[in-house]
């Protein structure tokens, strides 16, 4: 990691009219980390990346990217940063390799057009018009107009909207590579599986503000620290079994189902031994891990999709 972030957001406040989109946010991006900026739709995603990427100008606040102004500096970023637009359209009968060619033309040290295309698995779509594509073809192709330059940091705004689970999973690996290829992302969703899967670190935004931030495993165990694990079993005594142990904090009952819940890495050994101990005989068993869907619940006192 660098010494010093790529990119500083501090205090930056964005308003339109009356209404508040970005209010005093504040977070840094660290040097080849994916960073995930995560939220429903309408909390202010994509107007404080517009406002990084200099698109925007915020009303307050203060923006450093490699420590310099997006908007001041414009020039001197073009070439270090790569943009991908969470509503981009292209003209309908423009081929693939001419979008990837007019992009290139924009720079003086472009990529190799063909083998970007190959190494996104377009190149069989080289010929084909941007109205032909698919969704996650198009993605793909928006992901190339990105990295045509060679960006040292990459802009990817909900890139996943709308995809099927098949084509979502293949836009991630591509993610990962750009990180493994040297690169910072910075990406934002809604879609909390995601943030968990692709980023390092995470900063959760609702209502323009950040409520917190911090690598999900660390949200994780900060705001959930609970593990479940279900149990079917028709053992009379299970559910006071399980009650007595020490990591067990509670024992829900639905029919042959119990729900225990508990903290600390001794849990699952825990109740393991006491099914063996009193001879259960168990039919199904499973633990629930907390995910950042129910860090948000928790933050924000209600789900992401409400």
């Amino acid at each position: 990691m660098s010494s010093s972030p790529v990119v500083e957001v501090s205090g930056i406040r964005k308003t339109y009219g009356s209404t508040v989109a970005v209010d005093d946010v504040s977070f840094e991006v660290q040097e080849g980390e994916i960073f995930g900026l995560i939220g429903p739709n309408g909390a202010g995603k994509t107007t404080t990346m517009e406002c990084v990427e200099g698109l925007r100008r915020p009303d307050a606040g203060r923006i450093g990217v490699f420590g310099l102004d997006p908007i001041a500096d414009a020039r001197a970023l073009q070439t270090r940063i790569g943009v991908q637009f969470q509503q981009a359209e292209l003209q309908k009968r423009i081929k693939v390799r001419e979008a990837v060619e007019l992009w290139a033309s924009l720079y003086d040290t472009p990529v190799d057009a063909a083998r970007l295309l190959d190494q996104l698995g377009l190149t069989e779509k080289r010929d084909a018009r941007f109205m032909t594509l698919s969704g996650g073809q198009k993605q793909r192709l928006f992901i190339a107009l990105a990295l045509i330059n060679d960006p040292e940091l990459v802009f990817l705004d909900e890139l996943t909207t709308g995809l099927d689970p098949q084509a979502r999973r293949a836009i991630w690996e591509l993610v990962r590579d750009i990180k493994h290829r040297g690169k910072t992302v910075f990406l934002t969703t809604h879609l909390m599986e995601e943030a968990e899967r692709l980023c390092d670190r995470v900063a959760i935004i609702e209502h323009g503000r950040i409520v917190d931030h911090d690598s999900p495993d660390g949200l994780i165990a900060r705001h959930c620290p609970q593990r479940r694990i279900v149990v079917a079993t028709s053992h009379a005594g299970a559910a006071d079994a399980f009650g007595r142990l020490a990591p067990v904090d509670g024992v829900a009952t639905e029919g042959d189902e119990l729900t225990v819940t508990g903290q600390g890495d001794d849990l699952v050994t825990a109740v393991i031994h006491a099914i063996s101990e009193h001879r259960m005989q168990v039919t199904a068993f499973r633990t629930e891990n907390p995910t950042l869907e129910d860090v948000f619940l928790t933050l924000t006192g209600h789900s992401i999709r409400d």
